[in-house]
């Protein structure tokens, strides 16, 4: 047990140790201040700006900020699109896979272009390498970027700052953030022993019959699995995710994805302070979220350190639950992976969430819920800071002041526009297509589990897509026949047709949405004239108004959401402490 707590404590200090450097370079690089890559990366930054004719010192409003992200992303979306539905002919293609179904091929368009990654597919046996490669590698970097651009963009008008330009922040995310890590975090990988190659699977004659064989499948896996992390991405080459050993095969590649998939986010509130030269601020939200985070880390150790109940009577001892979990990985390094994974919307697994004790499904559900421990790449960051805006606002309200945040005033529009973000939109995304699918568990929801467990499955489905997640508790009919299937008579199913087009709505409600809303409130922010300080001014830099935060975190996200988790993980927990599970 003190093993696997040493190993969780380790990773989390060292992530603690990175933030001030990454942090401190993320602003250098927004901030247009000079850094190590300057000399090689502005004559090519250069280039592209010519070849889309963008002027790099032209600013943005909000709603400018907000057209071009739809605009390309529309563009980008039909570039993937094209791909998966023609990738029987395109090049790349060594096991000569199919075309994809048009709803499977929709909401994969839709879920990478969103960074939510929410698969409904098998990697090495529904798309070909030029699929991977081009199609979902090159969005895994866009649409990272597009988080990235929109976080810093929220930080600028929160500081008084203009937004930026749209192509500027997503050019400088990729080239100088994005693209320099992944290359260092590739190589590690592969000298890890993650597979990078073009290569079709490798073909073995099998132990029990040396006439039979069996093929396995290969690929391009490094390059695609540092981004999948460091871009909170989460879709994995293969049907398992990081729980593959070709994705994720020793102790060494898991803690560099762990690692990779926090640095960003951590680092970031880091950057906010030094915008809003105020890193105190900085240290005590991060704070806030550094112990929110391992309390979710603890209450999941705890139910997966136990194990089950009814499994341990049987055995006549106290197990560590590790059902559905990779025995190298063991059951710390798996509660760290998830937990970690669902608070940065990363969604990659190295573990089954679906055979976690209630405890992760509560924490895992919870994290997807409040969005911001530590929240998806750049727009994490973004929901955070408009939660400190509604706790400026309430704390107003009990004192009897106007609220200011960073001596702007805050006033009825950046309340509406918090509130209907973090309040409406969200819950809107997840309940009502989860509650159409509850209505017919057999023919849309394709439970397979029943009780509490079943309602947990589909409402993480629908928050994973809504929360730009990813991740799933699996077990639902939610996939298409395979191209190999359909090309030898299999027929689409209409479960599969419902989860395709149903979580189709909840990505892009849950990404797009919230995307302009950021972007109205920034803008807003940004053209307040700054008041000055005075004795009565409430101040946003203390312990006791972080506290109070995070108050207003935890109140609002149970009022929210309390009842969903009473029907699941709670119910569920409660279930088998009776003995009937």
């Amino acid at each position: 047990m003190l093993q696997g707590w040493l190993q969780i404590a380790l990773t989390l200090l060292i992530v603690i140790a990175i933030t001030p450097y990454l942090g401190k370079y993320m602003a250098h690089v927004y901030q247009e201040q000079q850094t190590l890559l300057d000399r090689f990366l502005n004559p090519i930054e250069r280039i592209i700006y010519a070849l889309i004719n963008v002027k790099s010192k032209e600013n943005m409003t909000g709603w400018q900020y907000a057209r071009a992200i739809l605009y390309s992303n529309v563009a980008m979306a039909l570039l993937i699109f094209f791909i998966l539905i023609n990738q029987g002919w395109l090049p790349l293609n060594p096991t000569k896979v199919g075309a994809l179904t048009w709803d499977t091929a929709l909401h994969t368009t839709i879920s990478f272009i969103t960074n939510t990654n929410q698969q409904h597919y098998s990697g090495e046996t529904y798309l070909s390498y030029g699929s991977q490669i081009w199609g979902l590698g090159y969005h895994m970097f866009t649409s990272a970027g597009t988080g990235l651009a929109v976080g810093i963009a929220f930080i600028r008008g929160l500081t008084g700052r203009p937004l930026g330009n749209f192509y500027v922040d997503l050019t400088r995310s990729i080239t100088r953030i994005l693209l320099p890590i992944s290359i260092v975090g590739g190589i590690l990988l592969m000298a890890a022993g993650v597979p990078e190659t073009l290569a079709g699977p490798a073909v073995f004659p099998t132990l029990e019959d040396p006439n039979m064989s069996q093929a396995i499948a290969l690929g391009p896996v490094a390059h695609l699995e540092i981004i999948k992390e460091l871009g909170e991405n989460g879709g994995g080459f293969f049907a398992i995710n990081s729980a593959h050993p070709f994705e994720n095969p020793n102790g060494f590649s898991n803690f560099i994805e762990i690692v990779a998939m926090l640095s960003i986010p951590t680092a970031l509130i880091y950057t906010y302070g030094l915008f809003a030269n105020n890193t105190k601020q900085a240290w005590l939200v991060y704070g806030m979220v550094a112990i929110i985070f391992v309390g979710f880390i603890i209450i999941t150790a705890i139910g997966e350190y136990h194990g089950n109940p009814a499994v341990n009577s049987i055995l006549g001892s106290s197990q560590p639950n590790l059902e559905g979990k990779e025995v190298r990985f063991g059951w710390a390094q798996s509660v760290l992976f998830a937990v970690a994974t669902t608070g940065t919307m990363c969604g990659a697994v190295n573990a089954l969430l679906d055979s976690f004790m209630p405890n992760g499904g509560f924490v895992t559900l919870s994290n997807m819920f409040l969005q911001i421990i530590w929240g998806g790449q750049g727009t994490g960051t973004a929901y955070l800071f408009a939660y400190l805006i509604l706790a400026v606002f309430v704390t107003g309200l009990m004192v009897g002041r106007t609220p200011e945040f960073l001596g702007r005033k805050i006033e009825k529009r950046e309340v509406v526009l918090a509130s209907f973000l973090i309040l409406l939109v969200h819950p809107i995304a997840i309940m009502i297509p989860a509650g159409i699918a509850l209505a017919f568990p057999d023919q849309l929801a394709g439970i397979s589990n029943p009780g509490f467990h079943g309602f947990a499955q589909v409402i993480y489905e629908y928050a994973s897509a809504a929360a730009n997640n990813g991740s799933g508790f699996e077990g639902l009919g939610d996939s298409q026949p395979s191209p190999f299937a359909l090309a030898a008579g299999a027929k689409p199913t209409m479960t599969a047709l419902w989860w395709n087009l149903s979580t189709s709505f909840s990505l892009l409600a849950g990404r797009y949405i919230p995307i302009i809303g950021l972007l109205l409130l920034a803008d807003s922010m940004s053209r307040k004239q700054q008041v000055p300080l005075t004795t009565g001014t409430l101040r946003t830099d203390t312990g006791l108004f972080t506290a109070v935060t995070a108050g207003v975190v935890l109140i609002l996200g149970a009022l929210t959401f309390f009842p969903v988790l009473a029907f699941g993980p709670i119910g569920e927990a409660f279930w088998i402490a009776k003995g009937i599970g």
